[in-house]
């Protein structure tokens, strides 16, 4: 082994003299060319270096003077790059001989590496061996080499491939331009201006969600006729789907809108839906699901709206605008040509009156005839045209001010705002103890009708004292603190007259005796005779008492108290009249009123029960038990108030007005026409519901079975016609308002 490695040394030692030999005749032979070489270098490089500076002063004299000959100047720009490619590649073959004979000498340098070995062949000297193959990177040229002007050919020698460029990139720049000849000059190639017809640029576009749609409404109007649509609209939901609720809660929303704001339902619904496309389908989706819910689920319909119902109503637009336009058209074409029109002189303006003020105008007309007086024909003729003003009339609203109505007024003088952070937040006032008269006035009007009064205000203030303690000295010591009044806040009380006055409306509409003059309906209860502030009806079925009716005001009064005098005189006459009536029937008569329940704003109603003789002369020991019996013992009112002895005392017709107030609940029974028995309600609950009282106590003493008693009918609209047929053709002959329609 060792032997082995001695001869490979031997025969290493050897070679290496041996190329040392070669490479030192190699390096003489080069030095003496050494010179030349460099030389011829050098001036090639300072001749291009020099070609280079003037061709760059030559293309800045050309850019500044003669850029319209740009052609010209990237031709001869090409042939100089492809002299230029071809002096560097002979620079690069001369480069190349140059490196290899300034190669070092180093030994260490000298020794190939493994894998660049190459065999040595017997050459005979004086030939040269054929040269290494380098790769590209140590053939590429230096940094310094490089020309970056021409640095676009990546390849020396050959010919780059031109670079396709955007259209921005090419285009001319902005000291290019003929501005003078601007117009259609510049065009860009396989562009084409996409034009419109004109009707297409003149149409208005407007937005589905745009406030103002009549916009698009004016170029239809100039059109003849309604055109379809090119394409169909398409919606994103169907029928029946979670939205569907949503959508007809909206629908509803725009009906009740359009009702209470006296609107029509197209303005509401271009309002609240945005259009009146989207209403109709609102409204197609509508009667499709009242048919799904009326054949039930083997119904199969539409799923999507189709646009027939805003097909229909453009369609009746068309119509309409045209027989308008011909309207106009046959209106001009009357019209006489020539002629002078005839000035009208202008009406006298006309006095516009109410009931009240035709009440007083006809008062001061009966004074003047009475008087004699001579301005009795104008008087007259006043009247006359105020009394026909007001019956061509129809129904108005009328605005009342704050002082006319308690619902109305304020509570802007009665209460002061409480001025600290929890009062603030939450609005919270209280009472003004330096108010003035019109601020009195005002809280009277508010609280006028109020159930309890006094008493009740002053019952709530003992219930929020919560150290209130009932004897005569702490309310002797606390008595200011008493008297002050505990307002609500402000919001509360505007709360409160809004939920009463919307209560009051329900109960008017729900009034089964009341004349609803809005709707043209007569009342649900059948009219026996009407007069001119009162009429007459009959009772519900099961009657306590055959042959019963009931007195009743036209305007709906919670209690009789509350009618005027000419009321009052109306329900005298019907009293007088149902008397005499069930005297010749051989019969007694009571009349009763019960208006236990002021809160809930009944309509006042005046029943009239006929007896037999012997029980109308004992009925009033059995309403005064029944009376004692039905409240506690001790009250702070009198249990009985004695009508009757009243009017017996010089009182007369009016004992029952002046002994009872109207804001209280009570109950009355009349035993003859001027008076009877009276009881203050104090405690509603113990009191029996609606009729039930009277009908027990009359029930008792006319033995009736008590499953009628304690029935309450309703009136029925249209029903038991027979029943009232006969009551009229008894009635006839006693009733006073015959007088009225008949005249005899």
């Amino acid at each position: 082994m060792d032997d082995g490695l001695d001869e490979f040394e031997k025969t290493l030692a050897a070679e290496k003299k041996a190329r040392e030999d070669e490479e030192s005749k190699s390096k003489s032979r080069s030095d003496r060319h050494r010179h030349h070489h460099r030389s011829h270098h050098h001036k090639s490089r300072d001749d291009d270096d020099s070609e280079r500076r003037h061709h760059r002063r030559s293309r800045d004299d050309n850019d500044d003077g003669h850029r319209h000959k740009r052609r010209y100047r990237d031709s001869s720009r090409d042939d100089e790059r492809k002299r230029r490619h071809r002096d560097d590649s002979s620079h690069d073959e001369e480069r190349k001989r140059r490196h290899r004979h300034e190669k070092t000498t180093d030994p260490k340098e000298d020794l190939p590496l493994p894998d660049e070995e190459i065999p040595q062949t017997d050459a005979p000297l004086g030939v040269t061996p054929p040269a290494v193959k380098r790769d590209a990177w140590m053939t590429a040229p230096g940094a310094l080499e490089v020309d970056y002007t021409q640095r676009g050919a990546k390849k020396l020698g050959v010919t780059p491939p031109a670079v396709k460029r955007d259209a921005w990139m090419t285009a001319p720049g902005a000291l290019e331009v003929d501005y003078t000849q601007r117009k259609g000059t510049v065009e860009e190639k396989g562009t084409v201006e996409e034009k419109g017809t004109v009707e297409e640029k003149m149409e208005i576009k407007i937005h589905r969600n745009e406030l103002n749609h009549q916009l698009k409404d004016v170029r239809l109007e100039e059109s003849e006729a309604v055109e379809p649509e090119d394409e169909e609209r398409e919606v994103e939901y169907t029928f029946g789907d979670s939205g569907a609720q949503w959508r007809m809660t909206k629908l509803k929303a725009v009906y009740r809108e359009a009702e209470e704001g006296k609107r029509t339902l197209e303005d509401v619904a271009v309002e609240r839906l945005g259009g009146l496309r989207e209403f109709d389908d609102a409204r197609e989706e509508e009667v499709e699901l009242e048919r799904r819910k009326l054949y039930g689920k083997g119904y199969v319909g539409k799923e999507k709206p189709s646009g027939e119902l805003f097909e229909e109503r453009r369609a009746a637009m068309a119509v309409k605008r045209q027989r308008e336009e011909k309207e106009a058209e046959e209106a001009a074409r009357d019209l006489p040509q020539g002629r002078v029109m005839e000035e009208q002189q202008p009406q006298a303006p006309v006095v516009r009156v109410d009931q009240t003020q035709l009440n007083r105008m006809k008062a001061q007309l009966m004074k003047a005839r009475l008087k004699g007086s001579p301005d009795v024909a104008k008087l007259e003729a006043e009247y006359n045209e105020a009394a026909a003003g007001l019956l061509a009339r129809g129904p108005e609203v009328i605005v009342l001010g704050e002082m006319e109505n308690r619902l109305l007024a304020g509570t802007r003088g009665e209460v002061v705002s409480i001025d600290n952070k929890r009062g603030r937040e939450r609005g919270l006032v209280k009472s003004n103890e330096d108010m003035s008269i019109e601020d009195m006035v005002r809280e009277e009007r508010r609280t006028k009708y109020q159930a309890g009064g006094e008493g009740r205000k002053f019952a709530e203030r003992i219930a929020k004292d919560t150290k209130f303690e009932n004897n005569l000295e702490y309310i002797d010591d606390n008595t200011a603190k008493l008297a002050k009044t505990a307002p609500k806040s402000e919001i509360n009380l505007k709360n409160m007259a809004i939920g009463e006055f919307q209560k009051m409306n329900r109960i008017l509409d729900a009034c089964p005796l009341c004349h609803h003059e809005d709707r043209n309906q007569a009342p649900a209860a059948p009219i026996v005779s009407l007069g001119t502030r009162t009429f007459l009806t009959l009772p519900t079925t099961p009657e306590i008492a055959d042959g019963g009716a009931v007195i009743v005001p036209i305007a709906h009064r919670t209690n009789l108290l509350e009618c005027d005098d000419d009321e009052w005189d109306e329900l005298r006459n019907y009293m007088k009249s149902l008397t005499r009536m069930y005297h010749d029937q051989g019969r007694a008569v009571i009349f009763y009123e019960n208006a236990a329940a002021p809160h809930r704003r009944p309509h006042a109603a005046l029943q009239a029960i006929p007896l037999p003789y012997e029980l109308g002369d004992t009925a009033p020991a059995f309403f005064r038990e029944a009376i004692l019996a039905s409240d506690e013992e001790w009250t702070q009112h009198r249990k009985l108030i004695d009508t009757g002895k009243a009017a017996k005392g010089g009182v007369g017709k009016l004992a029952f007005r002046r002994t009872l107030a109207k804001e209280m609940p009570y109950f009355h029974v009349w035993f003859d026409l001027d008076g009877g028995l009276g009881h203050v309600v104090e405690d509603a609950n113990r009191w029996p519901r609606g009729d039930l009282f009277a009908r027990e106590v009359i029930g008792g003493m006319l033995d009736v079975e008590p499953d009628v008693v304690k029935r309450q009918g309703r009136w029925v609209r249209g029903g038991d016609v027979e029943r009232m047929e006969g009551f009229k053709k008894r009635f006839r002959k006693f009733d006073w308002a015959r007088v009225l329609t008949d005249g005899a």
